[in-house]
């Protein structure tokens, strides 16, 4: 494989000599650190599918929208085409890693503090307060992603089998308005310790993987710290985000709690969407409830 990805570099005239390491992790993109003889490092994605053009295209309009309007980095692409996307590599690591053979995850913050959970407060609060109007970003109300959601329960339902439970607790949270902000805010979409960049003294300093960027539910940013984190440094970021500015409603926490217990349904939609029979067996096994 490392052969392979060498020569796809070379085709794209990009001088790498060896691959350090190779991430398969990820659902859409292979990842691979590559480095030039002079020591520069690239960050290589390698599409797993033929269909990822679109996505590509739309990432890179939303990087050249916001690598100007934030103090904190995002990738740089080089190259952007239907096999490889590469960029320069950031400095600094993500605030997880998980070693691709082990498994095995590690934090590089200190997780006992709420430093860290602070400080994401304050950058969200700057993504959130990027003003988004003339771009082409897509855009959605409240409505609109209730909508959606129900579209993709109606889709699971028909095409795997779906826990009653499941099915009456989302359509429950979907349904009552009381949960739901509004107003919408540019957020990431996908955001969890392994997209954020953190220094040696864990302050973040950048955010990768901006494919999922829109205009929409600022609770989407919420929740991958959440389930990385716990409740406790969810209380922490809310608290110092509602603190310095930050816009929330009532039951923010409530429906971030709720939005991260639908990750079943999101994955599910995905195997549906890929086709691929292994996760549609993992979407199957994880909806039984």
């Amino acid at each position: 494989m490392n052969e392979y990805i060498l020569e796809l570099a070379a085709r794209h005239n990009l001088p790498v000599q060896k691959i350090i390491s190779t991430n398969e992790l990820g659902l859409d993109f292979q990842t691979a650190i590559a480095e030039e003889e002079g020591g520069k490092r690239w960050i290589l994605r390698i599409p797993r599918r033929c269909d990822l053009l679109s996505k590509i295209q739309k990432e890179k309009e939303c990087l050249q929208f916001l690598k100007s309007k934030v103090s904190f980095d995002v990738p740089d692409w080089k190259i952007s085409s239907q096999d490889l996307v590469a960029y320069p590599l950031l400095t600094d690591k993500p605030a997880l890693e998980v070693n691709t053979t082990t498994q095995e995850s590690t934090w590089n913050i200190d997780i006992s503090s709420f430093d860290y959970s602070e400080n994401f407060a304050y950058v969200l609060f700057e993504l959130h307060s990027v003003a988004t109007q003339g771009s082409s970003l897509k855009v959605q109300s409240s409505k609109e992603v209730r909508q959606e959601i129900i579209d993709e329960i109606d889709l699971v339902k028909s095409e795997l089998e779906l826990s009653n439970g499941l099915e009456v607790q989302w359509r429950a949270w979907v349904d009552d308005e009381s949960y739901w902000p509004t107003f919408s805010v540019l957020n990431h979409g996908d955001l969890y310790a392994g997209h954020i960049l953190v220094n040696s003294k864990g302050l973040i300093t950048g955010i990768i993987d901006w494919s999922e960027m829109q205009v929409g539910d600022p609770s989407l940013d919420f929740v991958g710290h959440y389930v990385g984190l716990g409740e406790q440094h969810l209380d922490r970021t809310l608290e110092k985000y509602k603190r310095i500015g930050g816009k929330t409603w009532p039951r923010m926490k409530d429906h971030i709690i709720r939005r991260a217990a639908i990750s079943s349904l999101k994955f599910a939609v995905f195997a549906l969407t890929t086709g691929n029979d292994e996760y549609i067996q993992t979407a199957k096994g994880q909806l039984k409830g």
